[in-house]
């Protein structure tokens, strides 16, 4: 049984989901690294499929636990009052602003999936790149708009944007924390949003292989994978939330670089 590879990864995609550092990259280097690939095929073409269910449903329980008063007042104040109050705008800002990368997603998937995501120089680069950006306009931007303030051209901006996280490297949250410190969000108002909006976009991944969650609910690899992701995803998001009361995100630039520079060392060295 694989428990070390369902830990590890568990652990990987409850750090990268919520912090601007790209789970998808860091799940794909994590198994590159440590030449996983061949022992996950070797026991079952449904194993890597268990695995990455198992790793979003973890996830997705993560952000739900720790926001559901949130989602409970979005979710009333927006079915019953419309735009009439603030968590009713906010409610009904993240439903539009999930849709750009709904749809790219389900447009690109296969293309990311089959092409971009085996290109390792790529995944550095992109990890790279982003790093640099975040350092450079968090380091820039005002901090004037909070939470309260998001507009719903600010939201949807920070959506449209969002669909550029299907590319390995760039990060989901990355992409839409850097999004929101360039519209002037303070960090946390940037953090909390890009948090609820991957609520929706977590969700619709797991819906997606609901198939596969009904028929591995009781394997223990998928409840070990799920269980971890949620544990350390619970820790990730508070850690994030207290920490830019203080700092700012340039650690996260700093790190990763440090990964694409590793990465691109390994890759020279073994010559693929």
């Amino acid at each position: 049984m694989l428990w070390h590879i369902a830990i590890t990864l568990g652990i990987v995609q409850g750090i990268g989901e919520f912090l601007p550092i790209s789970s998808s990259a860091h799940l794909i280097l994590t198994r590159w690294f440590f030449d996983w690939d061949p022992i996950i095929k070797y026991l079952g073409e449904n194993t890597d499929i268990v695995l990455d269910v198992a790793l979003h449903v973890g996830t997705l329980l993560a952000v739900l636990i720790y926001f559901f008063r949130d989602w409970l007042q979005l979710l009333t104040h927006g079915l019953s009052k419309g735009i009439k109050t603030q968590e009713g705008k906010m409610f009904w800002y993240l439903v539009a602003a999930t849709i750009p990368g709904g749809i790219a997603g389900l447009a690109l998937e296969s293309v990311i999936e089959h092409f971009i995501r085996s290109q390792i120089l790529v995944i550095a680069a992109g990890l790279a790149i982003m790093g640099i950006v975040l350092y450079y306009v968090d380091k820039k931007a005002d901090q004037i708009v909070g939470f309260e303030e998001i507009t719903f051209k600010q939201a949807m901006l920070i959506g449209i944007a969002q669909a550029l996280a299907l590319i390995p490297g760039v990060s989901r949250s990355g992409i839409t924390m850097t999004i929101g410190r360039l519209l002037g969000f303070t960090r946390e108002a940037a953090a909390k949003f890009s948090f609820l909006l991957a609520t929706p976009i977590i969700a619709g991944a797991a819906l997606k292989q609901t198939p596969g969650i009904i028929h591995n609910i009781a394997n223990p690899l998928f409840l070990v994978g799920t269980i971890t992701s949620a544990i350390v995803g619970l820790i990730s998001i508070s850690f994030l939330l207290k920490y830019l009361q203080k700092h700012n995100f340039t650690i996260f630039a700093i790190y990763r670089l440090a990964i694409a520079a590793l990465t691109i060392i390994v890759y020279t060295i073994r010559g693929a």
